[in-house]
């Protein structure tokens, strides 16, 4: 089983075999019987015929499981390690060999080129040629007689993530449209196995906005502590699915909350602990609530401004580091880089002003 770092290694050693060269059509025949194509559509998903669609579209299903607030998160998690990416592209089934067959029959009526990678389509000739004859113009070029048809299996063709279609290593995945016995996936680095349906996850997964409680709230004294806390109810495990249909493969990833990262705004500020870093308690809240009487205690996660505020209020940015592990079919399992997801929030400081007599 790939772990992800090597996935990537692998990815990011294709990725710089194709700078030069990922706008180069991967067809053979007559230069009207292919034109390449730029990767479009969105993600998540195909409609209709998946033999036709886009090369962004994909065909894996993602699904919220447990925790968080689907569809309601301001931004997605950002990795800590920031050479991690999620894997650029990948092969999928697109196609029966009936429906190959037919994508075909209406080429020949004049009807749309059939994508065969990501990136290039091809016309009649070459679609007759390589899937109905069996008469690849290129020696070392898979063909097929009769489209295959009364196999088991199905044909597969590359899919673009379109989050990073910018990369060059999305261009990696440029094999001719193949066919690939039912039940068995690609020999093939770019194969998608459940560690890429694991890392495509990480990218959708949706954490409740980070938005701490304080006492003082919205206006604190200079010296004296705010006390900073979450919530057990609000910070839960995130826990989302994806699976590619059809293939048996499938990986659930779960981001576990484990820690709170405080910064003031300001270095006229103490933080509490002096890290900034507040750890997670064992009923899964993150500091405590203050209660009538703490006025005079140092608050376990918190801070102390040291200055007034001026007309502008401190920005206090409040992050919170969420710990990825993943299990998938047959048994597999890993991590992932830890997610961060901070927010900011408005905090005028003020001064108390005594007059002695």
């Amino acid at each position: 089983m790939r772990t992800i770092a090597m996935l990537c290694t692998c990815l990011t050693v294709s990725a710089l075999a194709l700078v030069s060269t990922s706008g180069v059509a991967y067809a053979f025949g007559d230069d009207d019987q292919h034109q390449n194509t730029k990767p479009n559509g969105p993600h998540g998903g195909t409609s209709g015929n998946t033999l036709m669609a886009s090369a962004g579209a994909t065909s894996i299903k993602v699904t919220q499981v447990s925790g968080g607030a689907p569809g309601k998160s301001p931004k997605p998690l950002t990795a800590v390690d920031p050479n991690w990416k999620p894997p650029a592209c990948w092969y999928e089934p697109v196609a029966t060999p009936e429906e190959l067959k037919a994508g075909v029959e209406r080429l020949k009526k004049g009807g749309p080129l059939v994508p065969v990678t990501p990136t290039v389509s091809w016309g009649e000739e070459l679609m007759v040629n390589n899937y109905e004859k069996g008469q690849s113009s290129n020696p070392d070029e898979t063909s097929y007689k009769n489209y295959n048809i009364g196999k088991d299996g199905k044909f597969w063709r590359g899919v673009i993530n379109q989050d990073v279609a910018h990369d060059p290593w999305a261009y990696d995945c440029e094999r001719n449209l193949f066919w690939q016995d039912a039940n068995t996936l690609p020999d093939d680095p770019h194969a998608p196995t459940p560690d890429v349906l694991a890392a495509y996850a990480y990218d959708r997964i949706n954490v409740p906005e980070t938005k701490v409680q304080l006492k003082p709230q919205g206006k604190s004294t200079v010296n004296l502590p705010t006390w900073v806390w979450l919530d057990r109810a609000k910070f839960q495990d995130v826990k989302v699915r994806a699976e590619l249909p059809g293939t048996g493969v499938w990986a659930e990833t779960t981001a576990k909350p484990v820690a709170l990262h405080l910064e003031p705004g300001t270095t006229d500020a103490e933080t509490y602990p002096a890290s900034g870093d507040c750890g997670i308690n064992g009923d899964g809240s993150i500091g405590a609530p203050y209660k009538k009487g703490d006025s005079a205690r140092t608050p376990p996660c918190g801070v102390t401004y040291l200055r007034a505020t001026d007309g502008a209020p401190y920005r206090l940015k409040a992050s919170v580091t969420w710990r990825i592990s993943w299990e998938g079919s047959g048994g597999t399992k890993g991590d992932l880089p830890d997610g961060t997801f901070e927010a900011t929030q408005d905090l005028n400081v003020q001064e108390i002003q005594s007059v002695n007599r």
